[in-house]
């Protein structure tokens, strides 16, 4: 079956979730993992995506969740920024399913990427290597076009020469960042405000922690970011959502959120609450398309609101297959 033909078409509610039960069936046939815990929990054939299973994202550090035959070592293994201790791995078969979804959505949400000079402010994610967002912000600079789209690593004043030059060539700067990092610039006191930002992620360790809110605000007012964008994506994911200063996430077709009690990802809810958030990425079809995230999250219109993380909750379902 051509899965990317079938993911990144028009997508309808009805061929959507007949997609959805094609995924299901085919990664209960091919990925062990998945396999097994849906076979612990009796819930091998649902009536519909709301009684399929989730697998807690836990799962991506203590088992190869892989849903294919065969997996060779010449293909694309993703590692998370392993903060909170082991480092989850996501093994990726298909790495042109990973760069056609990064794509669409980049452009969907944002733009096309040879409209801009990218550049990437993620030191962190380049120390450790091995990082899914590293491979998406350097596959979107080598699609601008430019030679002055870069990685800055540790020389962030380069960015008002790398603004001009951009004008230069009739483009706008798009920084990509972590958090801690457009933090630093401040310090700086570097004018941002003919640039897109993408801001990527928390403090990791780095900073204290602030809300989204709060962080969105003091970068714009000192930054002077006329609007800032977050990216919501993980390691465990081959697709991506993006947020405006809204603070709500909105996502592809081919990605669904759905709320759940966050200790229970069986338990699904309406969202109106602070939630477990459960995740169905299609473009993770050799992998695992369901999956029970550690984010806590409210719905909000037609997306979602990130409220932070589960606190030292173990989550049910986690214990099925420990071997």
């Amino acid at each position: 079956m051509e899965w990317t033909q079938k993911i990144f078409k028009k997508l309808t509610v009805q061929n959507f979730e007949d997609l959805v039960h094609a995924v299901f069936q085919y990664q209960i046939k091919h990925c062990s993992v998945y396999s097994d815990y849906v076979l612990a929990l009796n819930r091998e054939v649902p009536s519909c995506i709301e009684d399929i299973p989730f697998l807690p994202i836990s799962f991506f550090k203590t088992h190869k969740v892989v849903s294919s035959e065969t997996f060779t070592t010449g293909e694309s293994i993703f590692k998370s920024s392993g903060t909170q201790g082991i480092r989850s791995q996501h093994f990726v078969k298909d790495i042109m399913l990973y760069e056609a979804s990064f794509q669409k959505t980049f452009e969907y949400f944002i733009g096309k990427p040879d409209s801009f000079v990218i550049l990437g402010l993620l030191p962190n994610y380049m120390e450790q290597g091995d990082s899914s967002l590293v491979y998406m912000v350097s596959a979107l600079m080598r699609k601008s076009g430019s030679q002055h789209s870069k990685f800055i690593l540790n020389t962030p004043e380069e960015i008002p020469k790398l603004i001009k030059a951009a004008k230069k060539e009739g483009r706008r700067v798009l920084l990509f960042g972590v958090s801690y990092s457009l933090l630093d610039l401040i310090e700086l006191k570097i004018d941002l405000s003919s640039c897109v930002v993408v801001e990527t992620g928390g403090m990791k360790g780095r900073r204290k922690e602030l809300s989204k809110a709060e962080m969105h605000k003091l970068l714009c007012k000192e930054l002077n970011i006329p609007k800032l964008y977050s990216e919501y994506g993980m390691t465990e994911l081959l697709s991506q959502g993006y947020c405006q200063e809204d603070l709500v996430f909105q996502t592809p077709p081919w990605l669904k959120v759905f709320f759940r009690d966050p200790s229970d990802p069986l338990t699904l809810n309406n969202g109106m609450k602070s939630s477990g958030l459960n995740i169905i990425d299609l473009a993770n079809v050799y992998s695992c398309s369901f999956i029970a995230t550690d984010d806590l999250g409210i719905k909000r219109g037609g997306g979602f609101e990130i409220l932070g993380r589960i606190q030292n909750t173990d989550i049910r379902g986690c214990n099925l297959l420990i071997e």
